[in-house]
């Protein structure tokens, strides 16, 4: 029986609302350098407005748009400028980061990043990190100067860190460690295990669980969802990836962001409402409420 690659159905519509704080809504070709499952087929694609729209009929209050390169990054501060559901994250990608260092152009990226990170409705520097499962030996030196990099932009403006780290655990939490994290850092799309979970609490570092959670496979996660406080606990989607079962090979969005709630409240035994309502205090505690910086009219 062939794939159902369309996008599922609405949800059930959450009674207290809640941010995705990490999604790329912007249009093909996107960062594809976040994409945890591999490219696969050619999705269908909706326009922003359109996922923003189904977003809101299920009670998710806004996304975070996150760049993975220079023209993402501009997409996202441009977009979210003018859309109130919208703010920003701006980064390359860490495995952005030796392709513009091969090309000789990862200080004019770095810049670029610096001065988007002024904007008013700019408010994380994400997503940055390490990812030793997809870049070789030779280009991670790179990869830590650029993440560096990151978080002094970040420390020097006052925004949120958001974390991209796969295979890479340990040189992550030295590299924060050693250079000193922002005030507010986010582990996105959370990869550790319980073990980390208590370095992150430890140090205050928000933990954002994505689809990842709800996959058979992924103890990990669960034992970690289980150790972390909840005014640590973020969620997301890192849509198009990362579908929630039982939607697994399906498009992923914003407005399918219930699912992983719902699974998460009924892996924690709590009331899915207080724990929305514990996410969405925690999500405007890093980045500052929607509706704080006007919008532009254009």
């Amino acid at each position: 029986m062939p794939t159902d690659h369309s996008y599922p159905p609405l949800p059930e519509p959450l009674v207290v609302g809640v941010y995705d704080n990490h999604t790329h809504l912007d249009p093909p070709p996107s960062t594809g350098s976040g994409n945890e499952e591999g490219e696969g087929p050619e999705r269908e694609v909706l326009d922003y407005l359109e996922q923003l729209d189904r977003a809101s009929s299920v009670g998710v209050r806004g996304v975070v748009q996150v760049g993975g390169d220079v023209e993402s990054s501009i997409w996202a501060a441009e977009q979210a400028a003018r859309e109130p559901r919208m703010l920003a994250a701006v980064a390359i990608h860490p495995n952005e980061a030796p392709r513009y260092d091969e090309a000789g152009r990862l200080d004019e990226a770095l810049a670029v990043i610096a001065e988007l990170a002024t904007r008013p409705r700019v408010r994380a520097i994400g997503e940055t990190g390490l990812d030793f499962f997809r870049t070789p030996e030779e280009g991670r030196a790179a990869q830590f100067r650029s993440f560096e990099a990151h978080i002094e932009i970040a420390k020097t403006n006052g925004l949120a860190l958001q974390i991209h780290d796969r295979d890479a655990h340990d040189d992550v939490i030295e590299t924060l460690l050693r250079v000193g994290a922002p005030e507010r850092t986010v582990f996105h799309c959370y990869s550790g295990d319980g073990a980390m979970a208590r370095i992150c609490a430890d140090n205050g570092w928000y933990m954002s669980f994505a689809g990842t959670v709800t996959f058979k496979n992924a103890e990990n996660l669960r034992d970690a969802l289980e150790i972390a406080p909840r005014q640590l606990l973020l969620v997301e989607t890192d849509a198009p990836f990362l579908t929630p079962t039982p939607l697994r090979g399906r498009p992923n969005a914003p407005y399918l962001l219930p699912h992983t709630l719902r699974f998460m409240a009924s892996h924690l035994g709590t009331d899915v409402s207080m724990l929305a309502a514990q996410i969405t205090s925690n999500t405007e505690l890093v980045y500052g409420t929607w509706d704080s910086e006007p919008v532009t009219a254009e």
